[in-house]
């Protein structure tokens, strides 16, 4: 990140040297001015026509806002002004503009499909260079609005047939997002495609933990971006690195580090996958809470590209049962490589290091390759893991999804670590315990299926029935 640091620093310096733009604008009295009147290279939304009355469409106010904005030259700031509510549509952010939400100030989304462009997000950028999304404000998706009824047993919200991301940025390049809030998205929060050099600081998502697909932060095919001190709600994946396919002209995923979140979802705390059509690699996750999920730290290798050099540290996490429309069977932590279809020709994963992590959950961790991708060179170092029942969903089963080569959602009786189609797995210095509820089907603290090379010094462990079961079974 120490490339990106420098350009930031350059965008600074350029802000620093520039001079105020001469673009003609309309304040909220209906006087003409021009920024360069005005002061410093500010451009207030209400200057252009906005009203922020939360009823008027204020997408193209805002719109011509950017445009001057970016226009005048790097560093200018568009002003999105406290102690309003901005209706909108799909905006185009541009190179070398600061947006800033200030104060209390919220932009919310327009539920219309005509306001949004083809990408169906209500922030855009493509190829913006030096491009800032700041301030206190908030972005509010008003996911309720675009949900249509509830389904009751599955606990899950079905959308409408339109529902908009609240940012889609991709090919940006020194990018940073600080401070704002997402609230509510009804899709995708923040997806950052084909982006380099990105720095995300101090983000917080709050959005329904019933709502389908509304992840919170999505590196997709991003190179050197770091993710920190974020706080995350959100119904699916909280911060998920993917290689989707629609993107995959875009090359891998590697150099990012995500660290010192806090996050709750019903879906995975930390994840690779499961789109992976392109190699992803050197990820880091660190210092990092889970208070809520499905599973902890999660791998789901399901196409193409090779998962390796991942650290897992410093993360301590709870994952449970949800309802079964939702993905996930409440695994501690779950490294799987299964083709998503007969077809596909599944990568690898390989070097994944786990150390430091403890977790409470009513499930396995999962060390499971399969006869055509073999997983190989992990370390658990001094990982502790509970084993507990508490909610009320059936158990005994594993969750592959997605996936059509095997078994969507697998019976199979609970170990603390199951490993298989696996070589070279070390497990040093770890720790299982089991809670007060241990039902007939928690069995060994470890199980192997077609290992090779499995090692695990200083293992402290004993079945979840002792005198039925044996401790460790390979």
């Amino acid at each position: 990140m120490a490339g990106n640091n420098i350009t930031r620093r350059r965008a600074l310096g350029l802000f620093a040297k520039a001079v105020g733009g001469t673009a003609l604008i309309l304040n909220s009295t209906g006087l003409r001015l021009s920024a360069e009147t005005r002061g410093a290279r500010e451009f207030n939304v209400l200057d252009y026509g906005a009203k922020g009355d939360g009823a008027t469409s204020d997408t193209a106010a805002i719109q011509r806002a950017i445009d001057a904005a970016s226009a005048s030259g790097g560093g200018a700031r568009v002003i999105i002004p406290g102690g309003r509510r901005f209706m909108t549509g799909t905006l185009r952010l541009k190179n070398g503009i600061d947006f800033h939400l200030a104060d209390d100030a919220e932009l919310r989304a327009i539920l219309q499909a005509h306001a949004y462009d083809e990408n169906a997000a209500l922030l855009t950028a493509d190829g913006a260079e030096g491009l800032r999304i700041t301030g206190t404000g908030r972005i509010n998706g008003r996911s309720p609005e675009f949900m249509t009824t509830y389904n009751t047993e599955g606990e899950i919200w079905r959308p409408a047939p339109f529902r908009p991301r609240l940012a889609l940025l991709t090919h940006c390049r020194d990018l940073e997002v600080r401070d704002i809030t997402f609230f509510e998205a009804p899709n995708w929060t923040l997806h950052l495609a084909g982006c380099q050099g990105v720095l995300v600081d101090r983000v917080k998502i709050d959005n329904q933990l019933d709502v389908p697909n509304c992840d919170g932060i999505d590196p997709d095919h991003c190179r050197d971006v770091e993710i920190k001190n974020c706080r995350i709600k959100c119904g699916d994946d909280a911060i998920v690195i993917k290689a989707t396919r629609p993107f995959a002209h875009l090359g891998g995923s590697s150099n990012i580090r995500v660290s010192d979140c806090v996050l709750e979802t019903h879906d995975s705390g930390l994840k690779i996958g499961t789109e992976t059509v392109a190699p992803i690699h050197d990820i880091r996750f660190e210092r990092c809470e889970i208070t809520h999920s499905c599973r902890g730290c999660t791998i789901q290798l399901r196409d193409e590209g090779d998962v390796h050099d991942i650290v897992f540290r410093d993360i301590k996490f709870t994952a449970q049962y949800h309802a079964d429309p939702w993905w996930g069977r409440g695994e501690s932590i779950s490294f799987t490589a299964i083709p998503r279809t007969k077809d596909v020709k599944v990568g690898q994963i390989r070097n994944v290091r786990v150390e430091n992590v403890t977790g409470r959950a009513e499930n396995s961790a999962r060390i499971s390759g399969c006869e055509e991708s073999r997983i190989q060179d992990v370390e658990f170092k001094n990982v502790q893991l509970t084993l507990d029942r508490w909610t009320k969903y059936r158990g005994g089963v594993w969750d592959n999804r997605p996936t059509k080569a095997v078994d969507a959602i697998e019976e199979h009786k609970t170990s603390a670590i199951h490993v298989r189609h696996a070589d070279d797995v070390t497990l040093r210095d770890c720790k299982i315990e089991w809670g007060e509820h241990c039902p007939d089907y928690f069995t060994h603290a470890l199980e192997a299926e077609n290992v090779t090379k499995l090692t695990y010094p200083n293992f402290q462990a004993e079945a979840a029935h002792p005198l039925r079961d044996a401790a460790i079974k390979t």
